[in-house]
């Protein structure tokens, strides 16, 4: 598909802008986090690493991002484990409600965050009578981190040659042999991808992490909410918000290759 020369360039001005948008407060974040002035004055009076300094050196920093850290790897091996499932079953087999199963896989991420929230800690204090803790949370993150995992391995399912695994079986090789040798190598990109994806899911969740984490839980997206109106601290949350994008974006990097190279 072709385009003319007006039409190229609406459509530059009209990505160009919203590029703008995204990024532009981005762009400020990560200038605030050597911003001289304690109070944020803009334009920066001085720039300083003295921020960085001080928010590496927070005890509490460092435990809440050790927090996040473990509990979206937590999540992630769940979603990896049960996505794949998820996938091999609703492409491989046929069997009664197939379209239902896959809708309530998809449709925690599509709801709202509170409600998803919300009704997991209804779920975890009333009926299951579970305190909130870290299990908690990495429960509820695997929830909504299985579809990554699931959309990616489901979609390279469908471009994988079926045949293989079933000269597979008729050289009387098991379900597992089969999975191991055949269906793994073929869809192993697709699985760290997804990894990657629930990772970077996991990591700045906040909404559904406040409904579901106990008193004794402080991820780093929540260190930052809790830290962020307090006086003299809005500095080192500046650099507690540039540090979680540029791990949030890492996995996304590679996720975004791995995907990309498969086309």
């Amino acid at each position: 598909m072709r385009i003319n020369k007006t039409a190229a360039i609406v459509l530059g001005i009209i990505s160009s802008l919203v590029m703008t948008i995204v990024y532009l407060p981005l762009f400020i974040v990560l200038i605030n986090s050597f911003n001289k002035s304690m109070n944020m004055d803009w334009p920066p009076p001085g720039f300083t690493i003295t921020w960085w300094e001080k928010a590496f050196g927070s005890g509490g920093l460092i435990a809440a991002l050790s927090t996040s850290i473990v509990i979206a790897l937590c999540a992630s091996a769940i979603a990896l484990v049960l996505g794949t499932l998820l996938a091999i079953a609703l492409s491989r087999y046929k069997f009664f409600g197939k379209e239902s199963v896959g809708l309530m896989v998809i449709l925690p991420i599509a709801l709202p965050g509170i409600v998803t929230g919300l009704a997991l800690n209804n779920a975890f204090r009333t009926v299951l009578g579970m305190q909130l803790s870290m299990a908690t949370v990495i429960v509820a993150h695997a929830t909504f981190c299985i579809v990554t995992v699931y959309n990616n391995v489901l979609a390279r399912l469908s471009r994988t040659n079926r045949n293989l695994e079933d000269a597979s079986a008729d050289l009387g090789a098991g379900v597992f042999t089969t999975f191991r040798l055949v269906t793994l190598p073929q869809i192993g990109s697709a699985l760290i991808a997804g990894g990657l994806l629930a990772f970077a899911l996991s990591f700045d969740e906040i909404i559904v992490t406040t409904f579901t984490a106990g008193s004794g839980v402080e991820t780093l997206p929540i260190w930052i909410m809790n830290n962020m109106f307090r006086p003299g601290k809005a500095p080192v949350v500046d650099v507690v918000a540039v540090t979680t994008v540029l791990i949030s974006v890492v996995p996304l990097y590679f996720a975004n290759r791995l995907t990309r190279d498969e086309k």
